[in-house]
């Protein structure tokens, strides 16, 4: 955790955006990411790789459902993605953050520049494999692989790790290039100061006298509760990030968290977010703000979701005054130093790999876990 002299040093170096990696790089960060489809005629194939991932999710006759479900839903999410744009900012976001992170990295530690990133993205290309091959190529001889997912979960994180595994496990590896694993930072201080400036940021455009009033729904990605009674840290991991973002906050605002974006029949983890606002509207709240506490950086779930079917349609329904939305992290300036100490502090750590990450569910039942935590283990050391 940064210091205030820290803070403030990492925070006066200027993130400015580069023209361009480096040729020879020392370190690779890998970016490990969902992924989105930046054009809609790759709607299909990100969601039959959805579908067909056990990791992401679990269907009965899962190679029969799951192309199934993808094949019917694909009209109705290409819509969707028509109407923010033609596609997903999730690649464009993810290099800025990366140049920027770079570039800042070269600064603080020069020791271990130049620093290049790698975007591995699950669903859509760039796919693993293809960041690996880079890094290959490029002969580093460091590689820090970083979660863009500050909450860890199986479904998240763990199938990006297991893409990992899959993709390296039977290669030939060069033993001189040493590897890390950071594989959460759901409570990073300069993560909360990030996402409470957002809060702020938006606070200030309802009426003073309403300011205090403002209800903040903190809403992430839902998990099936087979997951959850599993022992997924998840829930409790974006709870924290909550509730650190609140302290920041001086607990100033009435909040909750919330949960969006269900898949399925099967129970996943509630309050929905749209339920949610249905309820305190009931209750007598008028003004929100939807925070998006697990996401990143822009992407369907915050410029559909949030955005047009929440803020737009579903406030219009329930007759809220008026309700907002907080901007991801994207290239703020605090999120993209949250990064950069994220990454200085593990170089300079003897800790390579977290032993949280190692230690499997409780009831976890999933042997491909089993073995790509045994695996990264000695990957890491």
């Amino acid at each position: 955790m940064p210091t205030g002299m820290q803070v403030t040093r990492l925070l006066s170096t200027s993130a400015l955006p580069v023209s361009g990696q480096a040729k020879k790089a020392k370190t690779g960060i890998l970016l490990l990411n969902m992924g989105g489809p930046q054009k809609t005629d790759q709607v299909h194939d990100y969601l039959l790789r959805i579908m067909t991932d056990r990791d992401m999710i679990q269907l009965p006759v899962q190679s029969r459902l799951g192309p199934y479900i993808a094949k019917r839903r694909t009209p109705d999410v290409q819509k969707k993605y028509e109407e923010i744009g033609g596609g997903s900012p999730i690649l464009k976001w993810t290099k800025r953050q990366g140049e920027l992170l770079c570039h800042k990295l070269d600064q603080l530690s020069p020791e271990t520049g130049p620093h290049k990133y790698y975007i591995a993205f699950r669903y859509v290309s760039p796919f693993t494999e293809d960041a690996i091959s880079e890094i290959e190529k490029d002969g580093v001889e460091k590689v820090v692989i970083f979660s863009q997912y500050p909450q860890y979960s199986c479904a998240t994180t763990g199938s990006s790790l297991n893409a990992i595994y899959s993709y390296m496990k039977n290669k030939t590896r060069d033993t001189n290039v040493k590897w890390s694993l950071i594989d959460r930072w759901p409570t990073h201080p300069l993560l909360a100061k990030t996402i409470a400036d957002r809060i702020t940021t938006e606070l200030k455009q309802f009426p003073k006298e309403k300011q205090k009033d403002v209800m903040l729904l903190f809403s992430a990605h839902s998990l099936p509760l087979r997951a959850v009674k599993r022992g997924d840290p998840y829930p409790s991991e974006v709870g924290a990030t909550v509730q650190l973002v609140m302290q920041e906050l001086g607990f100033c605002n009435p909040y909750s968290l919330v949960w969006q974006s269900k898949v399925g029949p099967l129970p996943w983890l509630e309050p929905y977010t749209e339920d949610a606002i249905k309820g305190y509207v009931k209750q007598g709240k008028k003004n929100f703000i939807l925070v998006p506490v697990a996401f990143v950086n822009e992407h369907i779930e915050t410029l559909h979701e949030m955005d047009i079917e929440y803020c737009q349609d579903l406030g219009k329904e329930v007759g809220v005054e008026c309700m907002r939305r907080a901007a991801a992290p994207n290239d703020h300036p605090l999120f993209i130093s949250a990064l950069a100490d994220i990454v200085t502090s593990h170089m300079k750590s003897d800790q390579k790999i977290n032993p949280k990450f190692l230690t499997r569910c409780p009831h976890c039942v999933n042997n491909k876990c089993h073995l790509s935590k045994t695996w990264f283990a000695e990957l890491c050391t």
